[in-house]
């Protein structure tokens, strides 16, 4: 759960405006937090009702003028006080320490000695924030957390390491046949009854021991002694040194005999275009082409489990498990012989470069990182520039008016705008002109002289991403981290891109393609730069104040959302996300009719391992998004990369490296034939099962109208990007 603290608030309880007061006073102004004085003992009650502060400090050298204890009780008997810390100031006494009892018992958190002193009294107060009132607003939090446990339509129970309940909210005790704490400080004995029921508590306790979650089908006994069948998720839950301190399981009564419905789904006549192409995509996750030997197994698999007993089921769930979260899905692809675009693109991207030169005379020199000058922020942005910008949350938003009225640089102008609208300066607790300062350093490093690989590019993939986050099934199911990494990642994906493949660099033995042993060369490159760029200077280090934890977790989503942009694992990814979120999520929305049902889709949709394939399909999605933006942005796109992929057909001639993609050749290159293949081979079938889970029907028209623009121009006989005036 996410904590989140306002402005501190204090109240001072002072009969004087003494020098101890004022120490406090002034030393709240310089943590930033919100002081009250107060004179009367219950002028400090009614204040402490009005603000409800986080800190009072009640004075109590001088007992004659204030009874601090009795006004300490006073707003004790509020509960609202539960959470707040109270300090008592005493006098610094010569004679023997006194007992703490007596302010413990009257309701003080912790007493200071008297010390007027600026920085004393700033120091007792940074160590209360992050001590005592750090642990009281964990506390307070507390109370919504049991608020939602106790509300949940789910059975949950949690128990000590020992087995013993320690809670269990009322839809446990209702479906168990027991009264409101009735279960508290006793064992249940749960035995599942199953043809081999040493061997499932042998599964369930060797899995749950280790730290790992267990879920599964079994039976409980009720307190009437009826037998009821459950399916359980139990999760260990670490504590104290590290070991498994209690187990919380979460627990749904199965249905038993729910018939299956069978319904005929006529469509009506009214149906728009848009909603028909959904139906398609959807559809088409159960057909995809692209099954790799691990997908007929899990195919063959799911046809077993149909008619098989509990334990087989059970068994093979646990199986599929295994085969969904291992990298298993790298398919067997083979092009058209009769289509050597096809040909020549599957081997120029899903290729890291087989073919090599002997000799360094055509190593690729290692570039100088630029450095960058003058200052942007997002208050004194040109007119013109806001005004291109106005429509940047829609997806026909013109980026190619963004790079002109930017003179290329559209990245900075975009990514404050954007980043601005998610929070990504309150999420990373960096100031604007730090955020400002890594835009820059980070579009300097893009090489404008690319056609296609530059910043343009790079601001285009941050559009797509923003969009992306912004459709409410991808609100629902990635967190704010999830959001942070994507933006983050789509900024960084190809900073510093030479204009040239991973195959190209390789075949060249280019110093990236050796450092990184000729695997994901330029995706390992622009993740490892995009770190590098940001930590070298603490002026652009928008990640110097994260916790290292959280740090740690961020910079491991960026990577891995990064390194998928690389196209050998393009059908992988693809494949295992059909697989394991398309495939699950259509058969539980099909059989939906409850908000358990709903609940049960959030859970599956909200693993860590499904939200790492859904990010993976965002930034891909994002990264070749081309043919799904309006006709004349995609023919501009296309025109960008055809130019850059003929520059590098040139320059192997030139050096007399093997030609990674002959087709693209700017003499003889068919520029419609090559857009027909690509979106044929790499784009159809990835933007169908994204379409089926974001719903993107504007993307997808956009998509056919562009295809048969293409195929048009192809039929044609014309080579060219338009047909003749």
């Amino acid at each position: 759960m996410r904590f989140h603290q306002d402005q501190l608030q204090v109240l001072l309880v002072f009969t004087k405006d003494d020098s101890q007061c004022n120490g406090f006073r002034k030393a709240c102004d310089k943590a930033g937090y919100k002081c009250t004085v107060t004179r009367e003992p219950q002028a400090a009650l009614t204040c402490f009702l009005d603000k409800y502060h986080d800190i009072i400090i009640i004075d109590h050298r001088h007992p004659r003028q204030l009874d601090a204890e009795a006004t300490c009780r006073s707003i004790r008997s509020s509960k609202l006080s539960e959470n707040t810390v109270i300090v008592g100031v005493v006098r610094r006494g010569d004679r023997e320490e006194s007992s703490v009892m007596p302010l413990i018992t009257a309701g003080f958190t912790r007493r200071y000695v008297e010390n007027p002193s600026i920085m004393a009294c700033y120091n007792e107060l940074i160590q209360l924030e992050y001590g005592e009132v750090q642990s009281q607003l964990k506390l307070r939090a507390c109370n919504a957390i049991f608020t939602a446990l106790e509300k949940s339509q789910e059975a949950i129970e949690i128990t000590s390491e020992d087995h013993i309940i320690q809670y269990a909210n009322p839809a446990f005790e209702t479906t168990m046949g027991y009264q409101s704490g009735e279960l508290l400080g006793k064992e249940l004995a749960e035995a599942p009854i199953n043809e081999k029921k040493a061997d499932l508590l042998d599964t369930i306790n060797s899995c749950i021991k280790i730290g790992k979650e267990w879920q599964g089908i079994y039976y409980a006994q009720k307190k009437n002694g009826d037998n009821i069948q459950q399916n359980v998720k139990i999760v260990p839950v670490i504590g104290q040194g590290g070991k498994i301190r209690h187990y919380v399981s979460i627990i749904r009564v199965c249905n038993g005999n729910k018939a299956e419905k069978i319904a005929e789904c006529v469509q009506p006549d009214s149906l728009t275009a848009a909603s028909q192409r959904r139906h398609s995509s959807l559809a088409r996750i159960h057909s995809m082409t692209i099954d790799a030997p691990i997908t007929k197994v899990i195919n063959i698999i799911n046809s077993a489990q149909e008619n098989s007993p509990i334990p087989v089921t059970e068994a093979l769930d646990r199986v599929l498990e295994i085969l969904r979260t291992t990298e298993l899905y790298s398919p067997q692809f083979g092009a058209k012989d009769d289509d050597p675009h096809a040909n020549d693109l599957v081997g120029g991207l899903l290729c890291d470069g087989l073919r090599r030169l002997s000799g360094t005379d055509n190593v690729i020199s290692s570039k100088n990182l630029h450095q960058v000058s003058g200052k942007i922020t997002l208050h004194d942005i040109p007119p013109r520039i806001a005004q291109t910008m106005e429509k940047e949350e829609f997806w026909d938003f013109d980026i190619f008016e963004l790079e002109a009225a930017t003179h290329k640089r559209p990245l900075i102008y975009l990514g404050l705008r954007i980043f601005a609208r998610f929070g990504i300066c309150e999420f990373l607790n960096c100031s604007e002109s730090t955020l400002r300062s890594w835009l820059q350093i980070i579009e300097t490093n893009y090489h404008s002289s690319n056609p296609y690989h530059n910043s343009t590019h790079a601001a285009d993939v941050l559009h797509a991403t923003a969009y992306f986050l912004s459709k409410e099934r991808i609100k629902q199911t990635l967190d704010p981290v999830d959001e942070v990494a994507a933006l983050l990642a789509a900024t960084i994906h190809d900073v510093d891109h030479p204009g040239r493949t991973n195959a190209f660099l390789c075949n060249a033995g280019s110093e990236l393609a050796m450092l990184y042993n000729d695997i994901a060369v330029l995706e390992s490159h622009h993740a490892a730069l995009g770190f590098q760029l940001t930590i070298q200077d603490d002026k652009c280090n928008i990640f110097k104040n994260m916790e290292r934890n959280d740090y740690r977790i961020l910079r491991q989503g960026i990577i891995d959302m990064v390194l998928a942009t690389e196209m050998t694992k393009h059908f992988e990814h693809v494949n295992k996300f059909v697989n394991s979120v398309n495939k699950p999520l259509a058969s539980l929305e099909e059989n939906r009719e409850t908000d358990e049902d709903q609940e049960a889709i959030n859970t599956m949709l909200r693993t860590p391992e499904n939200r790492t394939l859904i990010k993976r399909m965002l930034i891909k999605c994002a990264d070749v998004s081309n043919p799904c933006r309006s006709l004349e942005f995609c023919i501009e796109w296309a025109a960008r990369i055809s130019e850059e992929y003929f520059s590098q057909t040139d320059e192997e001639k030139k050096k007399g490296l093997p030609v990674v993609m002959p087709v693209f050749d700017r003499n003889t290159c068919s520029i419609p034939k090559s857009q027909i293949s690509f979106i044929d081979y790499f784009i159809t079938d990835m933007f169908d099962s994204w379409d089926a889970f974001v719903n993107l029907p504007d993307l997808m028209q956009h998509l056919d109208n562009n295809f048969k623009y293409w195929k048009g121009l192809d039929e044609m006989k014309l080579c060219s990007l338009r047909p003749p005036p």
